[in-house]
């Protein structure tokens, strides 16, 4: 079934061993997060091209030619995928696994290796999109047929998703009566 809870169940290193009984996320959580970090992304985007616009008029150090035509359509161009691979290099690392998307679907990526999402897994996960969406995106549709539900970037980052455990309520109003 689809719809079926799922868990972690490793296969070899210590630290993997140590999150044995992790809830994995769910496809659906996946796809959504994956969605919104492409808007994040672009979103990031224009206000960075915005900022050097701005910067370049203001300083005065370089002028951009007025003639200048910058398409804001992302895969058709080097620079929209290297904004891409930088954007969920730099989210995962420094979120320690959550992007935006990952954030607002309660999900993060966790590496089997070590204790954080170090950069080097960070930018191998961000490449890795790329072999996922490969072939009609058989990539992400392994997520349906391996028991473990790694995605072809999950295996090449040596990373799994996990969902965060719900903050309970007892948490929530003893944070509250703390406040007052």
């Amino acid at each position: 079934m689809i719809f079926k809870k799922t868990i972690y169940q490793p296969q070899d290193t210590t630290r993997a061993q140590s999150l044995a009984g992790r809830k994995l996320a769910s496809f659906a959580q996946r796809a959504v997060s994956l969605f919104i970090d492409f808007w994040a992304a672009g979103f990031s985007f224009v206000l960075l091209a915005l900022l050097v616009i701005f910067l370049s008029k203001w300083t005065g150090l370089f002028t951009l030619d007025p003639d200048l035509d910058i398409d804001f359509t992302f895969f058709e161009n080097w620079y929209s995928v290297a904004w891409l691979v930088i954007y969920f290099t730099l989210t995962v690392y420094l979120t320690n696994g959550k992007t935006v998307g990952k954030m607002i679907c309660r999900i993060r990526v966790v590496s089997l290796v070590h204790r954080r999402v170090n950069l080097w897994h960070a930018f191998e996960r961000a490449i890795g999109y790329g072999a996922s969406t490969l072939e009609f995106g058989f990539g992400f549709l392994q997520y349906f047929i391996r028991k473990d539900r790694r995605t072809i970037h999950d295996r090449i980052a040596e990373t799994i998703v996990v969902a965060e455990p719900a903050r309970k309520k007892k948490e929530k109003k003893k944070k509250k009566t703390e406040r007052v």
